[in-house]
């Protein structure tokens, strides 16, 4: 027969601890955001569907994303035991520079749509953690601004070859000027993808007020109280635009792209250059030999061609074709710091991420996005402890196989 006692104060002490209370709002939401997904619940409740949408989101039946998210989920890691490592490195070295984490700030259009805060907030988040931001030309703060946000950040500028050559030359020389020293060229968007969330809830830049949208509006007052109250919504590098995301993308967006505009934008552009959006070997093989410094194995975050290769897949045989040549970095799928290990297992120079960080922007804003890279980093580190490796080098193909 059990004999019951009165437990002494001292016990229930040890067991009687109360969470801290949160007297702020923002804080208190992202204390409960322990992965990448619990950012993107908290995001969805925190910002308009069609918001929510055009970050989430990817085209037609959005299979390549599916596809590539499945290929991580896919990975198998092979640990080493008995390894010692306390002491845990995850820099990188990348277009001969130091990054403190081996992913970037992928480019994201319309940055202040998620959050008002947008860009700035996120290039003072990379600056602080010493990696890199890149900026993208459909940005909402301007090639200037970002800079003055974060003086001291790595920034890259990521760039659309439009049909008018004279605005891609301004803006590149815009970037030199502002201290940008690597140019992301996207290759992948001749004409926009079918983004078929976009196109049911109606998306235009900036939001209009419909019966729909109005009342969407009545449950995120927050996100509509600051839209209207910061700033105009509208793109820095080419001023305002009146119609949808698609009819946007096809006007600004050359069919026309070839390799003559590679080579001008390498005889323009006197930094790094980065070509993103390539989907196979010889594609990679044909852009480092126009000079290339760096190739991203990327199928637009699923944003363009739907069923298209995915990049973690192509990694062996890119880097099988290309070698030592030029780096490769990959983007889509990445949603956790487990993620980014096994892709620079297989040979990955550098990832980048996107959604992850734009799910925290809609989170918290900076904080948020802070909040993005702390899980990242602890799951990153803990991988690497759990696979008995110190530094990012030290990860072999071997550590991650392709189930």
């Amino acid at each position: 027969m059990t004999r019951r006692r009165l437990p002494r104060p001292s016990e229930l002490q040890q067991i009687l601890r109360p969470k801290p209370v949160k007297l702020n709002p923002t804080d208190r939401r992202l204390s409960n955001a322990h992965t990448i997904a619990d950012l993107r619940t908290i995001a969805r409740k925190r910002t308009p569907r069609a918001v929510f949408d055009y970050t989430d989101g990817a085209a037609e039946l959005e299979d390549s994303l599916r596809r590539a998210r499945q290929a991580f989920r896919g990975v198998e890691f092979h640990p080493n035991v008995l390894r010692g490592v306390s002491d845990v490195d995850t820099s990188v070295t990348v277009l001969d520079e130091h990054s403190a984490l081996p992913f970037a700030f992928a480019p994201t259009g319309f940055t202040r749509m998620m959050h008002h805060e947008g860009e700035r907030a996120v290039v003072r988040v990379a600056q602080r953690e010493r990696i890199p931001y890149a900026l993208s030309t459909m940005g909402t703060t301007s090639i200037e601004d970002v800079a003055k946000a974060a003086p001291h950040a790595r920034k890259w500028f990521q760039l659309y070859v439009w049909r008018d050559h004279a605005a891609g030359a301004e803006l590149m020389r815009r970037a030199e000027e502002s201290g940008y020293d690597t140019l992301l060229l996207t290759v992948d968007t001749p004409v926009g993808g079918a983004r078929m969330r976009d196109v049911r809830n109606g998306l235009t830049i900036p939001p209009t007020l419909t019966l729909r949208t109005f009342l969407d509006g009545a449950m995120h007052p927050a996100w509509w109280f600051n839209l209207l109250t910061t700033e105009p919504l509208e793109f820095a590098s080419f001023g305002s635009w009146d119609g949808t995301v698609a009819e946007l993308i096809n006007s600004l967006f050359d069919p026309t792209l070839s390799f003559d505009d590679l080579a001008w934008v390498r005889e323009t552009w006197r930094g790094k250059l980065v070509v993103k959006g390539i989907q196979n070997p010889d594609d990679a093989r044909d852009v480092v030999k126009y000079g290339a410094d760096a190739v991203v194995l990327s199928n637009h975050g699923g944003r363009q061609l739907d069923r298209a290769p995915t990049p973690l897949e192509l990694l062996t045989p890119t880097l099988d074709t290309i070698g030592d040549d030029a780096e490769v970095w990959v983007d889509t799928g990445i949603l956790s710091g487990g993620d980014i290990v096994a892709a620079m297992a297989r040979g990955a120079s550098m990832c980048l991420i996107g959604r992850a960080y734009l799910y925290g922007l809609m989170a918290g804003g900076e904080r948020g996005v802070q909040r993005c890279v702390d899980i990242l980093r602890q799951e990153i580190i803990r991988t690497m402890q759990l696979l008995g490796v110190r530094t990012i080098s030290d990860l072999q193909p071997t550590h991650a196989t392709l189930r």
